[in-house]
């Protein structure tokens, strides 16, 4: 089931599975907010160089 949380007053979409009784957080999200990226083309790119190797 997929939700929006606000952290900072910025939305951040999760998602609770039930059966692993885990949250789940899109990284993109909390990149843009903590980073303050003014969208999310921007948190993408930024992800995407942070994850390399």
């Amino acid at each position: 089931m997929a939700n929006v949380e606000l952290f900072e007053n910025q939305p951040i979409r999760t998602a609770w599975v039930k059966n692993e009784e885990e949250w789940y957080f899109s990284v993109v999200d909390v990149v843009k907010v903590l980073t303050e990226q003014p969208d999310l083309d921007g948190a993408r790119n930024y992800w995407k160089v942070l994850k390399k190797p």
